[in-house]
C-alpha cells in the first residue's frame, strides 16, 4: 500500500456520494484524477449527471470518459476536489495544480464541497505548504513586490507557468503555522493585480481522508 492507494480509497468513497441528476464540480490534481476515473465508470454504468471542470486537464479527462460537461452554470450540488493542506477547522491551502481561481469559483458555487486527501495532507495548522497566489500578467513584478512574502514565480521548464486563465502564479513560502490565515488572505486580495489566493475558507466541507493501509475516514 502507498500514497496512490490512499488517494484511490478516498476517491472511491467520494464517487459513492454522486447520484442521478446531480450537477458536479470537478477539481484538479492527482487525487481528483482517480475520482474522475471512478465517475467515468459510473457514468458508463448508467449514472446521469452533468459536470463542469476546473482545469483543461480535468476537462480533457472527463470529456474522453464521456462525462456530460457544461460551461455555463449558476450552482452545483457538489464539488469534489483535493487540497495541499487541510486543518481541523477544514480551512485549506489549494492551488498546487495551478487551478485555484477556477477551483474557488466552483467550490463557492456548490451546496457541498467534498475534499479528498491522503493522510499526509491533514495538518494542525496551515503553513507547511507553499501558498499559491494567482497574479495578473500586467505589472506582475510590481504586484509581487507588494506581497511582502518570500517566494518565487512558478516555472514551466524555462518559462513562467501560465494558468488556464493566462495568469501567473507566485508560490509564497509561509511561516508555519499561519496564525490568522483569514486575515492574511484579506490583506493579499486587496493588492491590485492579485486575483486570488490559495486559502479556502467558509465552505460546507466534507473531508474524506484516505490512509496508506486502505482505511478511509470521513470528517
Amino acid at each position: 500500500m502507498g500514497i496512490d492507494e490512499a488517494k484511490k480509497a478516498a476517491s472511491i468513497k467520494a464517487v459513492e456520494m454522486i447520484s442521478d441528476g446531480m450537477c458536479v464540480g470537478l477539481g484538479t490534481g492527482s487525487t481528483v484524477r482517480f475520482f474522475v476515473e471512478g465517475l467515468v465508470q459510473r457514468c458508463l454504468e448508467g449514472l446521469k449527471i452533468t459536470a463542469a471542470a476546473s482545469s483543461d486537464r480535468t476537462y480533457a479527462q472527463a470529456l474522453e470518459g464521456g462525462i456530460p460537461l457544461i460551461s455555463d452554470f449558476k450552482r452545483f450540488d457538489i464539488t469534489v476536489d483535493g487540497a495541499d493542506e487541510i486543518d481541523g477547522q477544514k480551512r485549506m491551502i489549494k492551488g498546487g495544480g495551478g487551478a485555484l481561481l477556477r477551483e474557488k469559483i466552483l467550490a463557492s458555487s456548490s451546496d457541498q464541497m467534498v475534499v479528498i486527501v491522503d493522510e499526509h495532507k491533514c495538518v494542525n495548522s496551515l503553513g507547511r505548504a507553499k501558498l499559491p497566489i494567482e497574479i495578473a500578467r500586467f505589472g506582475y513584478l510590481a504586484t509581487a513586490s507588494k506581497l511582502d512574502l518570500p517566494g518565487e514565480f512558478r516555472m514551466c521548464e524555462d518559462n513562467l507557468y501560465e494558468t488556464d486563465n493566462g495568469n501567473y502564479i507566485f508560490d509564497a513560502y509561509l511561516d508555519s503555522p499561519v496564525e490568522d490565515p483569514q486575515d492574511m488572505h484579506l490583506q493579499l486580495i486587496t493588492i491590485p493585480g492579485v486575483l486570488e489566493t490559495g486559502f479556502f475558507f467558509n465552505l460546507n466541507v466534507t473531508c474524506i481522508v484516505g490512509y496508506e493501509d486502505g482505511r478511509v475516514e470521513t470528517l
